[in-house]
């Protein structure tokens, strides 16, 4: 395996390669002297930190998916016919459906079209991925604003607690859009993300990469439920909280509203970054000894 030195903002790593007169006893010594293998790695994990930061509203919208957007749903007619009435947690299945739908349709046809025009093998790069992940999350947060504005107009005008009777008249059938958006969301952003963090560490941190793909997801539950508590508290000083027990008395939307607002400007933040961002790229190599050729991998940043 090999690293190949490359020109990056983190450029000025590249003393801690050089051998300074004067110090020349001193290469053993780890704090004064390491490898230029080391010096890359070193680079490739601080390029990860970006990227990571401008990541988490990926984990604030999926968290969406299993909290309010369930909370809506409670607060809607959940019967699907006279004889079924659908669990509100359910309707969470439904983005798994929309990547289900979405992946086949990726994988087995968009990418073999963008293949040809980019020449890339994945079609595109892995953070233009990511971004169109980035990119339906706004889309995303737009479309449950307009359906709780709808939901709250409707709850307005049947004059009923949704907590008191079971006879709500909007369908929870409105919230299927929003949430095949989520799953579509998913196929980009999520797999962006677990292709990226593998794929882009250092071979020696594979598993910390991971990691770091997961912590996204997790640290974006924790800014959810932090954002909630905050926007609760302040916008509650008014008498009426965004986000209170009683749904019907509160204005969700213009929590998603606000949630599409720092997804869109988070968006220009990311492909700032990426814009910006050196790949490690994998080619491979033959490599022939005693008239025996092995594969070998040789590792380009």
């Amino acid at each position: 395996l090999k690293l190949t030195q490359i020109n990056s903002i983190n450029s000025f790593l590249d003393k801690a390669a050089i051998i300074e007169e004067g110090h020349i006893e001193e290469k053993n010594n780890p704090w004064r002297l390491v490898t230029v293998t080391r010096v890359e790695e070193t680079k490739l994990v601080i390029n990860l930190v970006p990227i990571w930061l401008t990541s988490l509203t990926v984990g604030v919208c999926v968290a969406q998916g299993t909290t309010l957007f369930v909370k809506q749903a409670a607060a809607m007619n959940l019967r699907i016919s006279d004889n079924f009435k659908i669990p509100a947690a359910s309707m969470s299945s439904i983005s798994a459906v929309g990547t289900l739908i979405i992946v086949p349709i990726y994988d087995r046809i968009i990418v073999p079209i963008l293949r040809k025009v980019t020449g890339n093998e994945r079609g595109i790069n892995i953070l233009t991925r990511i971004s169109i992940g980035m990119a339906l999350f706004v889309i995303l947060m737009v479309v449950a604003a307009i359906v709780e504005a709808k939901r709250l107009r409707m709850a307005t005008h049947d004059a009923l607690s949704v907590w008191e009777t079971d006879h709500n008249s909007m369908s929870v059938l409105w919230l299927i859009p929003q949430y095949l958006i989520l799953g579509f969301g998913n196929s980009f952003s999520i797999v962006g993300l677990q292709e990226y963090f593998y794929d882009q560490v250092p071979d020696t941190m594979r598993s910390l990469g991971m990691g770091s793909y997961l912590s996204v997801i997790g640290t974006g539950y924790f800014l959810s439920s932090f954002l909630i508590i905050i926007v609760d508290h302040v916008t509650g000083k008014n008498g009426k909280s965004w986000i209170g027990k009683d749904i019907n008395s509160s204005h969700l939307n213009r929590f998603y509203w606000m949630l599409a607002i720092i997804n869109a400007l988070n968006l220009c933040l990311f492909l700032f970054f990426a814009k910006r961002y050196t790949y490690k790229t994998v080619h491979r190599t033959v490599i022939e000894t005693d008239g025996c050729k092995n594969d070998g991998v040789e590792i380009v940043v």
